[in-house]
This record gives structure tokens, C-alpha cells and sequence, in this order.
């Protein structure tokens, strides 16, 4: 196995094997957030040096792929915001106002399902630091997607993102990750990404039936998706759970668990 790490602007046409070979990665609602038409596609035409790929050359394959933005960040739990879809805004309206950034937000962290379960995904966040600290910026941030949240769709994200091990480490296994390769619990939203639809959309994403107005939980879930018959339309605000790594004294390790 030979790992090197591709950005998009080195070669573009990495990124197109992705819709198969990650398929079931990321649940399928998560795939029509609202926020995603008006900026999604700008990340590889504005920053295409801060999308990656982990590629084995050896065997020409897609390991893992880290999607990030720089944005501007004060330093204090307050200032990272709400979550993914405002600090994608904020980071666009940075770039657009021509303002410094100072810290690198991951948008997500994917493995392709034949390689999970081998230190990949440390090694995506790793790179993510070292990208912060060539451009000159202090912290990678993280809006952490947790990764066991959906097994309680129903318990409050601030209560879940205390949750812990006997043995006092975080409950959540990607929360538990980042904290052992230095990361810091920093705060936790409870209405990170927005995604709404129509029933129809939300029937196909979900492979459930919605007969009555009320609140559902469904399959992949972090929380509650409310449904409104009579607008045929169904709303869910997805959580997250912010993470800060400060690169300069405690970079990410290489490897981890």
C-alpha cells in the first residue's frame, strides 16, 4: 500500500468514482441539505486545493476523501456558530469579502466502506491539520456528525455530546477519536444542517410511509423529522457536535483509533 494524499486541483477525475465506490457512506438525506444547491459545487470551483482524496497509488484506488473550507473563527465556542450550514455561509462570505481566515472547517470525513476500520479517517484529519498549519491558521474545526447519535434520535444533542465511557472517554466513537488525537468538546447545536422535501422525497430517502402529520424518527435519523401533510413537506434539522484541534501545539496524530 502506497498512501499520498490528492487535492481536486491536481486531479479532478479522482472525485468522479466516488458516487459508487461510497455508496451507503453518508445516509441519503444527508445528500439534499438545503444549503448544498447554492454552495456544494462552489468547493471545487473556489477551494479546490482544500478537497482531498486519500489515494493508494499502488493499487489505484480511493480510500478516503476530506472536504474543508478555511473561514474566520474569534476562537471562543460562541464564534463557531451554528453549525455546518452557517459556517459554510460564513466561510463564502469570507471568501467573497476577501477577508483572512483562521482556522480550517472539515465539512466531512469519508472512508469508503471496503477500508474503514483502518486508521483512515485519523489520517484525513492529520492532513487537514497539516493543510491549516501551511496556510498559517490556528485550529481545525470540526461540526462532528455522531456517529452513534442515531441509535438515540431522541435524546437532546447537548446531553448526548456528555455522554461517557466507564472508563471516561466520550460515549460517541467519532467524538472518542478526535478527543484522543487532541480535540476539544467545544459546544453542541442542536439545529446544525437543514434538510427539508416534499413527502415523496422524504419517502424514498428514508424507505418509510408517512401517513399523519407528527414527528418520526427514521432510519439514519440524529433527531426527529417533523412532517406537514397539508404543505407536503417534510423538515429536519440535523445536529452536530463541535470539536476544535489547535494545530499549532497539538496537531491530530497521523494514526488512531
Amino acid at each position: 500500500m502506497t498512501l499520498r494524499f490528492v487535492h481536486h486541483s491536481e486531479r479532478p477525475e479522482l472525485w468522479d468514482r466516488i458516487t459508487g465506490e461510497f455508496a451507503g457512506v453518508v445516509p441519503e438525506y444527508n445528500l439534499h441539505g438545503d444549503i448544498n444547491a447554492g454552495f456544494w459545487e462552489r468547493l471545487f470551483s473556489d477551494f479546490p486545493d482544500h478537497q482531498f482524496l486519500l489515494h493508494d497509488t499502488a493499487t489505484d484506488t480511493v480510500l478516503g476523501t476530506g472536504r474543508t473550507l478555511p473561514r474566520t473563527w474569534d476562537g471562543t465556542p460562541e464564534g463557531l456558530g451554528t453549525g455546518l450550514d452557517a459556517s459554510i455561509e460564513a466561510a463564502f462570505r469570507d471568501h467573497d469579502a476577501g477577508a483572512a481566515p483562521d482556522a480550517l472547517c472539515a465539512l466531512g470525513i469519508e472512508i469508503a466502506p471496503a477500508h474503514q476500520g483502518c486508521g483512515h479517517s485519523a489520517r484525513l484529519l492529520a492532513h487537514m491539520a497539516d493543510m491549516a498549519r501551511a496556510a498559517g491558521l490556528s485550529h481545525v474545526i470540526v461540526p462532528v456528525r455522531p456517529t452513534w447519535k442515531d441509535r438515540y434520535p431522541l435524546v437532546p444533542i447537548d446531553r448526548y455530546a456528555t455522554w461517557a465511557r466507564a472508563d471516561g472517554a466520550p460515549f460517541d466513537p467519532w467524538i472518542r477519536a478526535q478527543v484522543r488525537q487532541g480535540g476539544t468538546v467545544a459546544a453542541a447545536v442542536a439545529e446544525s444542517s437543514r434538510i427539508t422535501g416534499t413527502l415523496a422525497e422524504w419517502e424514498a430517502w428514508t424507505g418509510m410511509s408517512f401517513p399523519d402529520d407528527g414527528r418520526y424518527v427514521f432510519p439514519g435519523g440524529l433527531a426527529p423529522l417533523d412532517i406537514d401533510r397539508a404543505s407536503d413537506r417534510g423538515a429536519y434539522w440535523e445536529p452536530c457536535v463541535w470539536i476544535t484541534h489547535d494545530v499549532r501545539s497539538n496537531p491530530p496524530a497521523a494514526a488512531g483509533t
